[in-house]
């Protein structure tokens, strides 16, 4: 696995792969799971089947004639179209499935499914269990610890909230299993994680102290990944950036439209904002100030088109760029927006991250659990151990299991 810029880019041919398992299994999966969801019309079932057929034994086709990103996919993918859906980059085909299933249910109309979000009800069943009471009931005890205990497990929160990630669960298996269904309503918790693959979370802290001058605002940015469980955590930690004067204000950076099952959206920002707010103790307060904080400014979201496109950040437009270079600090979440972070491609894992990050305006933090093929920035004796965990040095599973984590951060 090559340390330079050649190094192969994720295609999901391989037999056995992760990328190959995603394409085969989790996406008619999927279908299946968005199918049962609605009372679709019979236009809407034949649409889904049509995308079955092209995803897993046909070819990627263009967008249909009056599709209002027609021009725009053409020009980001057209040399893609007539080929495999397993031929072409795992990021771009992932990003263009999620696009065609939007088209395939009516997303953008026109028509009476205009604009229904068809991962909702995972969403509304996720974010209504029990557990998410559980989660929120146990900031009162933390509310009691030192602040800096405080700030550890809100940042730990947000990090391991990512393996509450609706889409790892949707057809999955083996290796790649993440616990329970998509719905979150049943399945065991996963166990406890190991130790961070690599934790750069003094380095973090570091770039939002609590005491300093005064001077320029300081704006935090965080560019979320799911909504729901892992959402809910992420807005805890902003709120005690705000609360802390960690940050003077934050802008939260969501998806336009329904993308990759549970990647959140604004509505999801509302509904998770208005769960934290209707429980009790602790939780309820931060929910409070969360919503005053978006009513005055200093919780701002923004949904850029960037964030469902099929590319790594390296190529970001000006505006995004410019936003950036202008932050104390971006917080990256998840596994997608890491592989569009540093490449999607397969890295040496001891790759540096400082190197593959470099491209991006302005310090970077990535809060990942780990649920792909892509790595680097590890030490290679975390590498070894991690490898030989089976006694035979042959052990790749630790890559997209979910159950290692790492903080990583680029000054």
């Amino acid at each position: 696995m090559p340390e330079a810029d050649d190094a192969p880019v994720i295609v999901s041919n391989a037999p056995g792969s992760f990328a190959r398992s995603v394409l085969a299994e989790r996406h008619p999966a999927l279908i299946q799971q968005v199918r049962d969801a609605f009372p679709w019309s019979p236009e809407r079932h034949r649409a889904l089947d049509a995308l079955l057929h092209s995803s897993t034994e046909g070819v990627v086709e263009p967008l249909d004639p009056d599709a209002h990103d027609r021009e725009q996919w053409d020009a980001w993918g057209g040399e893609y179209f007539g080929r495999s859906w397993f031929d072409v980059p795992f990021l771009w085909s992932e990003s263009y499935f999620y696009r065609r299933l939007l088209q395939a249910v009516g997303y953008f109309g026109p028509g009476p499914w205009q604009g229904i979000d068809p991962f909702a009800p995972f969403k509304r069943a996720e974010l209504s269990g029990s557990l998410v009471d559980d989660e929120l009931a146990a900031l009162d005890a933390l509310a009691q610890r030192p602040v800096e205990e405080r700030a550890a497990a809100y940042l730990q929160g947000s990090l391991w909230g990512n393996r509450a990630d609706l889409g790892f669960s949707v057809g999955s298996h083996g290796s790649g299993d993440a616990g329970g269904p998509a719905d979150g309503s049943a399945g065991e918790e996963p166990p406890e994680p190991p130790p961070l693959v690599a934790d750069d979370s003094e380095v973090l802290w570091s770039l939002l102290p609590t005491d300093r001058s005064p001077g320029a605002a300081r704006t935090v940015h965080v560019i979320a990944d799911n909504s729901g469980r892992e959402l809910i955590p992420d807005l805890v930690l902003i709120d005690h950036l705000l609360t802390t004067g960690r940050a003077d204000d934050v802008v939260l950076h969501v998806k336009p439209y329904p993308y990759y099952v549970s990647d959140a959206t604004m509505a999801d920002v509302v509904d998770c904002a208005r769960r934290i707010a209707q429980a009790s103790g602790s939780a309820g307060e931060a929910g409070k100030r969360l919503w005053a904080a978006m009513g005055d400014g200093r919780l701002a979201v923004r949904a850029h088109g960037f964030y469902c496109a099929p590319f790594p950040y390296s190529e970001m437009p000006a505006d995004l760029r410019q936003e950036f270079a202008g932050a104390a600090l971006t917080i990256v979440k998840g596994d997608l927006n890491y592989r569009r972070l540093v490449g999607d491609r397969l890295w040496s894992p001891t790759t540096s991250f400082a190197g593959r990050t470099a491209h991006f305006p302005g310090p970077v933090a990535a809060l990942r659990t780990l649920k792909s093929d892509v790595i680097v920035g590890l030490d290679p004796r975390t590498v070894a151990r991690l490898e030989d965990a089976g006694g035979d040095g042959t052990n790749q599973a630790w890559r997209t299991s979910g159950t290692h984590g790492l903080v990583q951060v680029k000054l």
